[in-house]
């Protein structure tokens, strides 16, 4: 756990509800030697810089990732870069699919160049459940965006530089979450909209998914896809955790949206180890930056895929109010 001890450590996406958490974790965890925050919105910034009371540590710097030069600008002396910056709502990218391919897909590829260009020595992006099998244009730009990393390292074989990807489901706490919505409906005494009520997604806390990430940092050699090994939920759970003894209504299935999430696919089985409690994807051509598979990795069985509806664990909802109530998700 040395890597971010002394370095600096740019995140893209930094005023989002992850990127906000992993500077506060590094700050309070890991004595970095600056913080590069890269983000397109300036009022959230100035919110940002305020909660952080302006630490001399962290550096705000206006940008976007459709911007190669500034990314460029913004990576001299960086050390390791969090890619976190993406759209993310399935149905508005359904209708906006342009905006989605100019953000998750060029942007991916500007980090890409911007990091090789500057000399960054690794690369952590941020992927999704929907980028497996993916059916609605966001998953598809992530696929996308996930190559993109994982293929760059082929770029750098006999430079420093890597890349890695993290791959997880749903955030307990992030912004755009449908536990305030639900609350909201709750409160005002009405049924909550249920997409299906056989629906199930994997499931994690924000400071779960920011320990992964940084420890995934940490274990990289460049080209693996990281995917913890987490519990699922159903949603009319998720509901009863939220509003107890709520009425519910099914309203279907939106376009591109899925009854189950997926985050390995049987096709990828023989490139897939167990790390204690992760799974690794490893890189097909990892002979070219002389990848070598962790030692204590156990293989999985042939055929294995990681779905929410076939997952070993899962959460009640007891324990998703008591997860929520713990976060403050409930006040």
């Amino acid at each position: 756990m040395q890597t971010l001890q002394g370095s600096t450590l740019m995140v893209t996406g930094a005023t989002g509800s992850f990127g906000r958490a992993l500077i506060k974790h590094v700050l309070d965890h890991h004595c970095p030697a600056r913080i590069v925050a890269y983000s397109r919105d300036e009022l959230k910034q100035y919110e940002a810089r305020r909660h952080f009371d302006d630490d001399p540590r962290v550096r705000w710097v206006i940008g976007d990732v459709r911007d190669r030069e500034r990314l460029v600008s913004a990576m001299r002396g960086v050390d390791h870069v969090v890619h976190a910056a993406a759209l993310k709502q399935v149905d508005t990218g359904e209708s906006n699919p342009s905006e989605f391919v100019q953000t998750n897909v060029l942007g991916s590829q500007n980090v890409v160049d911007a990091a090789i260009r500057t000399g960054v020595r690794k690369v952590v992006a941020l992927s999704t459940d929907k980028a497996c099998r993916p059916i609605n244009l966001y998953g598809a730009t992530k696929l996308v965006a996930d190559k993109l990393f994982i293929a760059a390292n082929l770029q750098t074989a006999h430079q420093d530089t890597r890349f890695a990807v993290v791959r997880y489901g749903n955030v307990l706490g992030s912004r755009g979450s449908v536990v305030p919505f639900f609350r909201e409906r709750g409160l005002a005494g009405r049924s909550l909209p249920i997409t299906d009520k056989r629906m199930t997604r994997f499931w994690l806390g924000l400071d779960e998914a920011i320990g992964f990430v940084v420890d995934s940092l940490d274990l990289m050699q460049g080209g693996e896809l990281f995917v913890p090994r987490i519990p699922s939920m159903r949603l009319v759970d998720l509901a009863e955790a939220v509003v107890p003894d709520a009425l519910m209504h099914e309203v279907g299935l939106r376009p591109g949206e899925k009854l189950h999430e997926e985050m390995i696919h049987p096709d990828d089985a023989s490139h897939v180890v167990r790390l204690g409690n992760r799974y690794i994807v490893q890189p097909t051509h990892g002979d070219a930056w002389d990848y070598r598979p962790p030692v204590d990795a156990l293989p999985v069985p042939s055929g294995f895929s990681y779905c929410s509806d076939q997952n070993s664990q899962w959460l009640t909802a007891h324990d998703l109010r008591t997860m929520l109530e713990r976060t403050g998700d409930l006040s």
